[in-house]
């Protein structure tokens, strides 16, 4: 038995026991005030590489105060010093079992830290922050010919200071965004995205406070926000992703269980180069009775170059500002050409920088413009990197003899089998599923409602460099119900890659993919859309035309092909007020076969 003196004068006791198995069992008891150095003293005392950690059912409070200081790499994040909870490297296995406890944390914190580790587990554990890093108010009046709007701000449960004409926030420990920077609308009712609302970065003349305690902010909008509608702000793109609620990197046998994140001061959770992952019964969501209209900062679940299995299944993600999952590779970008075998990389995205792309042993691909397929397989010998952004890269075999400034490397070693089965992803800003592998991925019996596209399916060698083309997808038995109600145009389905103007964009890049067994009740006309895609097939899908919301696009065609080859769309029903159920190239419709469909207006030849 352990005593543990904390700042607070106040004692905790740690039972420390070994299991049968050997492991090292450390029992946390719960007590008020703040928590950090009695569990970072607890992982500092750790003499086993199997440990298990329990927590007593309560509240647990805490402060960056006496947190660990690490610099910390967080790709789709901001890299720096971060102030972590729990940060468990090189263990055999590590378990956390919650016991239904909660984790309030407060201030910027890295919650948790995994790295090489070789078994993860983590059950039952609620995660939140007192203060949200957000500013949140409801629009009350808007004035589009002076630019001017006025708020009436969110004080109870928020932290905002106004200055010299200036909104801070949230102003916690010496820490605030300085301007509103990204900033979005949200449907005060049913707390997701307002309808047609637009992303914006917001960045006021100057702010005044009125007589009644409202704020007006003098500044003129491409898009203004509808009266009574909830303004969300999380401020700017440099600073706004501190870190995940859960980082994992370089880890194996992963598995989550009964975990609930009310908020994060960036992703819910985010792997990099793990391996078998499983997150179950899981919830990313704001509180219930809440006034907070964001949950997570950024994504609910994020892959990075990850391998084995991923399963996402019977989990709830809501009301976060970004995608309910994104899997995808990265891939860099030739700086130079060193000799025969060696080239010079660079990481092209800030938030990428200090991400290992590559070790010894890794298969790549190199993908050489104009063509963007994958071409030329070789093995890496050695990996030196220079920085956060550059590395040399040396190979056991040649490289192609054409290789060049400006050509991409994808890794092939790293790529996840992924399934997400029975989950709930909705009222959340962006995509409810983005999915880059060439492995084989499977979406099946999920209740998805999508702000922007339900389902994208998009490699991108520009701006975020997300590998990589995809070659066996299979989606069905999904229920899709008011989708794509962003203010820019998407479909239930998109599927097209986004490449850089040095690409060749006639070329087929996605793959194989189905689309079967689905319901979809949507408002509006466009349902997939696909572009560069080598066999598709849509078939047996129920689909219906509601009118429960204004049409933001109505003159878009059902399905729109653009240099597709084999394409099936076949037995497939529709009801609702008719539309253009296809628009199609040239090329698409050479091979296009488009039959048995009932309901459907006849596609013309053009």
């Amino acid at each position: 038995m352990k005593f543990i003196h904390q700042p607070l004068f106040l004692l905790i006791l740690i039972f420390v026991s070994l299991s049968a198995k050997g492991q090292e069992v450390i029992k946390i008891a719960h007590q008020e005030g703040d928590m950090t150095p009695i569990v970072r003293k607890a992982i500092e005392e750790l003499t086993s590489k199997q440990v298990i950690i329990v927590f007593e059912k309560g509240t647990y409070s805490f402060f960056p105060d006496y947190a660990l200081e690490h610099y910390s790499a967080v790709t789709n994040h901001g890299n720096g010093l971060k102030r972590v909870i729990f940060r468990m490297t090189d263990f055999d296995s590590i378990e956390i079992e919650g016991n239904g406890a909660e984790f309030i944390f407060h201030g910027q914190i890295a919650p948790f830290q995994f790295e090489n580790c070789a078994s993860i587990k983590v059950n039952n554990l609620t995660i939140d922050w007192d203060i949200p890093f957000s500013f949140q108010g409801e629009v009350i009046k808007v004035n589009e010919k002076e630019g001017w709007r006025d708020i009436k701000p969110y004080s109870n449960g928020f932290s905002w200071e106004l200055k010299n004409g200036r909104v801070f926030f949230p102003n916690i420990d010496g820490f605030s965004f300085d301007y509103l920077g990204s900033t979005l609308a949200f449907d005060k009712e049913n707390k997701r995205v307002a309808h047609g609302a637009w992303d914006m970065s917001s960045n006021p003349r100057y702010v005044e406070e009125l007589d009644n305690g409202n704020l007006r902010f003098h500044e003129s909008l491409k898009h203004y926000p509808p009266v009574g509608s909830i303004l969300h702000s999380k401020g700017d793109k440099a600073h706004n992703r501190y870190a995940p609620a859960f980082q994992i990197k370089e880890s194996q046998n992963i598995y989550f269980k009964g975990i609930t994140i009310h908020h994060a001061l960036g992703m819910g959770f985010l792997f990099e180069r793990s391996e078998n992952i499983v997150i179950a019964k899981s919830g990313i969501y704001v509180r219930e009775g809440s006034d907070r209209v964001v949950s997570t900062i950024a994504d609910a679940t994020h892959f990075a170059n990850c391998k084995g299995d991923i399963l996402i299944e019977n989990c709830q993600f809501m009301h976060m500002l970004d995608d309910g999952t994104n899997v995808h590779g990265t891939y860099v970008e030739v700086d130079k050409v060193l000799d025969e075998n060696t080239i010079r990389v660079a990481l092209m995205h800030f938030e990428q920088t200090g991400f290992k792309f590559a070790e010894e042993g890794d298969q790549v691909w190199f993908i050489q413009n104009p063509d963007p397929t994958r071409g030329a397989v070789n093995t890496v010998a050695k990996v030196k990197y220079i920085n956060e952004k550059f590395s040399l890269l040396t190979f056991k075999n040649t490289i192609p003899n054409d290789l060049k400034k400006g050509d991409i490397v994808e890794n092939k070693t790293w790529n996840p089998v992924f399934t997400m089965r029975g989950c709930t992803i909705k009222d959340h800003r962006a995509r409810n599923v983005i999915v880059k592998t060439p492995e084989k991925i499977i979406i099946e019996n999920n209740d998805f409602s999508s702000m922007m596209s339900s389902i994208l399916l998009r490699g991108e060698t520009f701006f975020w460099y997300e590998s990589g083309a995809v070659n066996d997808v299979v989606i069905r038995n999904n229920n899709f119900k008011y989708c794509a109600y962003s203010g820019s145009p998407h479909a239930v389905l998109t599927v097209t890659p986004r490449l850089a103007k040095s690409f060749d964009n006639t070329i087929l890049y996605d793959s194989n993919i189905v689309f079967e067994f689905n319901s979809i009740e949507n408002f509006d006309a466009a349902l997939i859309w696909a572009d560069r895609v080598d066999g598709l097939t849509i078939r047996k899908n129920t689909i219906k035309r509601t009118t429960d919301a204004k049409a933001l696009y109505p003159d878009r065609a059902q399905f729109e092909l653009i240099n597709c080859r084999n394409v099936v769309i076949e037995k497939n029903s529709y009801e609702g007020m008719q539309v253009k159920s296809l628009e199609a190239d040239e090329a698409s419709r050479a091979t296009l076969k488009m039959k048995k469909n009932k309901g459907f207006q006849k596609p013309t030849k053009k």
